[in-house]
C-alpha cells in the first residue's frame, strides 16, 4: 500500500519552485542589457540559490551514495568552470559587449560536499581529516593568491587549477565566500528545521542586509532605499518561508533532469542573447 504523502513541500517541489526563479534571474542577468527585463525577475531569483543549497544539504545527508553525488556536481563543475576559464583566456568567443556567464553554483556545492563530510568528520571526532576537509577548501584561494604574487609564473597554472581539478571560492557571485557561510549554516543546523531557517536568515540579513548595506552606505550618492532595488540581495532571507514547509521527504521528479538543465538552459540563454548583436551586424 502506497504511503500517503505528507503535508507540505517535498525536496522535489522545492527544486521545482528554485529552478523557476533561477531561471527567471537568469533571463535577466542575460538579457538584462536590451532593458527589455523587470527587475523583479532577479528579486525572485535571490530565493533560488538559498533553495538550492537547502536541497544539497538535504541530499547529502540522504543519498545513499555520497560518492556519487558529489561525481555528479563535480563533473558539472568541471564542465562549466572549463569553459568559462576558456572564455576569460579568448578561446571561446564572447559576446560583442564582452558578457560572459558567471555562474558558478556548482563550483560551490563541489567545494560544500566536501566541507559538509568534514563537519561530519568533526562530529564523529575524527579530528585530523575533518579539519583538513573544513580548512583546506577555506584556505586555498587564499594560498593560491599568496603563491601567485610571489611567483608570477605560477598564475597561470593555479588559475587553470583552481577553475578545475580544485575548485576554489572567488568573487564569482555564485562561488563567492558568503554562499560558502550559507551552506555550512544550512547544514550544521540541518536536525533541527526552526533554527537552521532562523539561523539562515539571521545571517542572510546581518551580512547582505547589515554588512553589505554599511559598506555601500559610504558610496557617493546612496540611499537606503537603493537596499530595496538595487543591492537586495538580503530578499534571500524569504526563503526561509518556503524552508519551514519542507515536509523531509524526497518526492518524486526526474533526477537527471536537475543536473542537466542548470548547464543546459546558461548556454542557452547565452547563445540566444547574441542575436540582438547578430541583427544589429546584419541590419
Amino acid at each position: 500500500m502506497e504511503r500517503a504523502r505528507r503535508r507540505g513541500l517535498s525536496s522535489t517541489d522545492l527544486k521545482w519552485i528554485a529552478l523557476g526563479l533561477m531561471v527567471l534571474d537568469h533571463v535577466h542577468y542575460i538579457f538584462g542589457f536590451t532593458g527589455y527585463i523587470p527587475e523583479w525577475f532577479s528579486m525572485l531569483g535571490r530565493l533560488s540559490a538559498p533553495l538550492f543549497l537547502f536541497c544539497l544539504a538535504e541530499g547529502f545527508s540522504h543519498t545513499r551514495s555520497r560518492k556519487r553525488y558529489f561525481l555528479k556536481v563535480y563533473g558539472i563543475h568541471l564542465l562549466m568552470s572549463g569553459a568559462l576559464f576558456l572564455m576569460i583566456g579568448g578561446v571561446i568567443p564572447l559576446r560583442p559587449d564582452g558578457f560572459m556567464p558567471m555562474n558558478g553554483m556548482m563550483t560551490a556545492f563541489s567545494i560544500l560536499m566536501v566541507m559538509f563530510q568534514g563537519l561530519d568528520w568533526l562530529a564523529e571526532r575524527r579530528w585530523v581529516p575533518g579539519l583538513a576537509a573544513v580548512i583546506l577548501p577555506l584556505a586555498w584561494p587564499l594560498l593560491a593568491s599568496s603563491l601567485m604574487g610571489a611567483v608570477p609564473a605560477l598564475q597561470f597554472p593555479l588559475s587553470a587549477l583552481g577553475y578545475t581539478l580544485l575548485p576554489m571560492w572567488n568573487i564569482n557571485p555564485d562561488a563567492s565566500f558568503p554562499v560558502i557561510l550559507t551552506g555550512l549554516v544550512l547544514y550544521a543546523f540541518r536536525k533541527n528545521r526552526k533554527l537552521q531557517a532562523g539561523a539562515f536568515a539571521g545571517f542572510t540579513l546581518l551580512y547582505f542586509g547589515g554588512y553589505v548595506g554599511l559598506v555601500v552606505s559610504r558610496l557617493p550618492d546612496f540611499c537606503w532605499t537603493q537596499m530595496f532595488t538595487t543591492y537586495y540581495e538580503w530578499y534571500g532571507a524569504l526563503a526561509a518561508v518556503l524552508m519551514l514547509c519542507y515536509n523531509g521527504e524526497r518526492g518524486k521528479g526526474p533526477k537527471a533532469f536537475f543536473y542537466l538543465f542548470y548547464p543546459a538552459h546558461i548556454y542557452i540563454l547565452y547563445a540566444l542573447s547574441w542575436l540582438p548583436f547578430l541583427m544589429e551586424t546584419a541590419g
